[in-house]
């Protein structure tokens, strides 16, 4: 059993606990279940704005902690101010996150993707009531009938969905509900990471969709090959969050970034 299947074979279990403590009528009654949603397609194509979706992830299956003080409300504020969308963990067991750092991270104007292991249409009314206004569907660990109900449920409750995919074959997942395709350069079985990942995909992607890259882009060079491919938005977790103050990090690299762009 490799690491992903080990995580969703935990993640199941979680769910069927979390459908008992907290069913969805309760989720309903949550303030955040009735606030209208920011669409990160739109944040996206706003050309004052990074394409940077950044995140907040305290530790990872492969890297262990990255780091376990940083506060959610300081980080992700820093992100907000030229980010087009903030990313945050709410899977605990593997990644450290918490719903209550999703609601805390709300503060922000900017469109947040509930960064979790979906598997069951219970965690899209989570998602919508912890606030996020995006969901991921990792491709590796759904069929595509699953992607598209998921999808589909996400739309009736007003979310927008990334999904991600590894190679070519995942791509057969995308349907009409999903509104943006995400690369993730990391192989999530050998958590190897090479960003040719993305360029290689790139025309493959359906052009109805607005295409991310994830992963390895720890340098504003990156994004600028990536944006020339295609890509409108680059999701970085690690590259902020493995440093001292993830806040000031964020800020020189977006500052390195408009040097580069100009």
């Amino acid at each position: 059993m490799n690491i992903l299947d080990t995580i969703i074979a935990n993640k199941k279990l979680s769910v069927a606990e979390r459908k008992i403590s907290a069913p969805v009528n309760e989720l309903v009654k949550h303030p955040f279940f009735s606030r209208e949603t920011l669409s990160l397609r739109n944040f996206l194509l706003d050309n004052e704005r990074t394409g940077i979706i950044a995140e907040f992830k305290r530790k990872s299956p492969s890297k262990g902690i990255i780091n376990a003080t940083a506060d959610v409300v300081h980080v992700t504020s820093a992100y907000a101010k030229s980010a087009s969308g903030i990313s945050v963990l709410t899977d605990t067991d593997f990644f450290g996150g918490y719903t209550a750092d999703l609601e805390a991270a709300r503060v922000n104007e900017v469109p947040i993707l509930r960064k979790d292991f979906m598997i069951d249409e219970y965690q899209v009314y989570e998602a919508k009531a912890m606030g996020a206004d995006l969901i991921l569907l990792i491709a590796a660990c759904l069929t595509p009938a699953e992607v598209k109900s998921l999808a589909i449920c996400a739309k009736n409750l007003g979310l927008e969905t990334l999904l991600e995919v590894h190679n070519e074959e995942e791509l057969g997942h995308c349907c009409d509900e999903i509104d943006l395709v995400g690369v993730n350069n990391r192989n999530l079985k050998t958590f190897e990471v090479n960003i040719s990942t993305s360029l290689e995909l790139i025309q493959k992607i359906p052009t109805t969709k607005l295409a991310i890259a994830e992963s390895g882009i720890d340098n504003v060079d990156a994004i600028v090959t990536l944006q020339s491919a295609g890509f409108k938005g680059f999701l970085i977790g690690e590259n902020f969050m493995k440093q001292p103050n993830p806040a000031i990090a964020f800020a020189d690299f977006v500052q390195q970034l408009k040097t580069k762009t100009v």
